[in-house]
């Protein structure tokens, strides 16, 4: 990194940006009073002296927080010598703290590279790379750092972090097993087995270790929510909801702080207290919380007490594709509100044009297009410019505030989305072309398969029971990678499961909808194929897991009154659960 780049690394390039996110996984703290020390030490070890008195201030100001500071004085130690590795450190965690990750990224290749024996850099770097989500590099960097520090808690902790949300469950542990028998009153590394083993979906083993970590240390606020998480999957809300609130007032960060507040509200939610519960889930607006989306939208901000007769309002798709069309439940009584004089815009994903058109002709719908700056996600609506005269904006859930503050006041609505009638014709057209019996359409898991979401989906070879059910015929709505699973269920169940020809089941989401309406069943996970299916009125059953929130605290789906819910009786215990779906099938055909 040249002067021009550290000059580039300035604050001036992020003063539009919000806080950083802080680790919430891995340990340790760049900025903490003992790696301040370190620097420090490393300042007065220079040779050069006219940039000493520079970095010792600048080391000041980032105790003080003042890192925009500080990085004005790295900036300036760095034009009188470009080749100071101290400079380039200090300059690295003044950004990381500023939230611009990218040139913080940078600076600190550029203090590694320059000082490759200063270890510490390694591991702020490791921790970086693992806020970004660069799980493999950040491996390598604890790896590196434990390599000149064997036995560390902190190092020890770090790499079984980033081997587990790399799906190496068994890595983790077997990395984590020799510094716990050295450091067994360690709290922070029973805390991390008890992640690794609840992400795997053994929640009761989770939570005995987050018990052991509280044990050692009753003020250990992140193990206290950790368990608050298992309970809820356990399908105790309330309780879940006692153990977050108690966490809460430990917090030091406000990121997490922020996080857990969200958590609480999700336990809100999933209890059924949803008057509390939509109006703390507006803290995933948050500036403060880690994976906040901002929204690049000039207008004023649409609340509950807003009136809305006549009005102009523009609502904004938010989360994932299935979030969207959850929370599309409401655009029905957002219509209703603004009245024949109001006016209505929606920005959806572009998947979902077509079909928000033809259920929503009344509105006006286009797409939001979302980026990644600096690791933040920032959604922006581009076709509606300053000029537009819109009265007011919501993201999409949050109008459930007015119009979803009990369960009682969910439609006993068949549908709130439109396929295609035409097509939905000429699918079923060609179901009857793929033989006699019931066409069941099966999606047994996500697009992103990751250590967090892996264990809602029940492993493809625990679908036997339902695959083998006479008489039916299982049609493939599975996007994404499928090859291996539908090779298994050919190869070693003799089921053919028949894929619809002509049709790219990720993309094409309106032709998406026209199949699962042709179809007399769709069975599966809470999916975005799922979703289109039940919001288009399809017949749906969904596999679930204890402790979901989109139940609103009953045994039921209030979003989607027609879907039928089977609920495993613990995580991890499909085997019951495919069971029972195989004999409702057996029953319904």
């Amino acid at each position: 990194m040249s002067r021009s780049a550290a000059a580039e690394a300035a604050p001036e390039s992020v003063r539009a940006l919000p806080a950083a996110p802080k680790p919430v996984a891995a340990a340790g703290d760049s900025a903490s009073p003992e790696a301040l020390d370190r620097i420090n030490e490393a300042v007065k070890q220079l040779r050069m002296h006219t940039v000493l008195p520079l970095l010792s201030r600048a080391v000041a100001e980032v105790r003080a927080d003042h890192h925009r500071q500080a990085a004005e004085l790295a900036v300036k130690a760095l034009e009188i010598d470009e080749r100071c590795g101290v400079a380039w450190h200090i300059l690295a965690i003044c950004r990381e703290k500023a939230g611009d990750f990218t040139n913080s990224l940078k600076c600190y290749e550029s203090a590694l590279s320059l000082n490759p024996d200063e270890i510490e850099i390694a591991n702020d770097l490791g921790r970086l790379a693992y806020v970004m989500g660069m799980k493999e590099i950040a491996e390598n960097l604890f790896a590196r750092y434990l390599l000149s520090n064997p036995g560390s808690a902190e190092g020890s902790n770090n790499l079984a972090c980033a081997q587990r949300d790399q799906l190496r469950f068994e890595d983790a542990i077997e990395t984590l097993r020799p510094v716990i028998y050295a450091n067994p009153d360690n709290a922070l590394l029973w805390n991390t087995l008890g992640t690794i083993l609840s992400e795997q979906g053994n929640m009761d083993q989770g939570q005995t270790f987050f018990d052991e970590a509280l044990r050692l240390q009753p003020d250990f606020p992140k193990a206290r929510y950790n368990r608050a998480n298992c309970i809820l999957a356990l399908g105790d809300a309330l309780t879940a909801l006692k153990e977050c609130e108690a966490a809460l007032p430990g917090v030091a960060l406000e990121s997490e702080r922020s996080m857990m507040r969200l958590a609480r509200a999700t336990m809100l939610i999933a209890s059924g207290d949803l008057e509390r519960g939509w109006d703390a889930y507006e803290e995933r607006l948050n500036a403060d919380f880690s994976d906040v989306t901002h929204y690049v939208v000039d207008k004023p901000t649409w609340t509950p007490e807003a009136d809305m007769a006549g009005k102009r309002m523009l609502v904004v798709g938010e989360q994932g594709l299935g979030d969207e069309i959850l929370f599309a439940n409401v655009i029905p009584d957002i219509l209703e509100a603004l009245g024949p004089d109001g006016d209505l815009s929606v920005a959806v994903e572009r998947r979902l044009i077509p079909l928000f058109r033809r259920s929503f002709p009344q509105a006006n719908i286009d797409r939001h297009d979302t980026y990644k700056v600096d690791h933040h996600t920032v959604r922006v609506v581009k076709w509606i410019d300053a000029d537009d005269q819109i009265d007011f904006w919501a993201p999409m859930a949050s109008p459930l505030r007015r119009f979803r503050r009990s369960v009682d006041a969910f439609p006993n609505r068949p549908a709130f989305l439109k396929a295609d009638p035409a097509r939905v014709a000429y699918w079923k057209e060609k179901l009857a072309e793929a033989g006699d019996g019931p066409k069941v359409g099966i999606v047994w898991k996500s697009l992103s398969m990751s250590s967090a979401r892996i264990r809602y989906y029940s492993p493809f070879d625990q679908w036997s029971p339902v695959l083998k059910t006479p008489g039916v015929r299982f049609v493939n709505l599975q996007y994404g990678d499928r090859a291996a699973e539908l090779a298994e269920a050919r190869d070693k169940l003799g089921v053919d499961i028949w894929e619809p020809p002509g049709i790219d089941l990720k993309d094409d989401l309106d032709e998406v909808a026209a199949l699962t309406c042709a179809l007399d069943l769709v069975v599966g996970p809470a999916t975005c194929t799922l979703n289109i299916a039940a919001a288009c009125g399809a017949p749906v059953w969904q596999i679930c897991t204890p402790g979901a929130w989109p139940l609103l605290g009953t045994d039921r789906y209030p979003w989607y009154p027609q879907m039928r819910v089977f609920l495993p009786p613990a995580y991890n215990r499909w085997t019951p659960v495919m069971a029972e779906v195989a004999e409702a099938l057996a029953k319904e055909f």
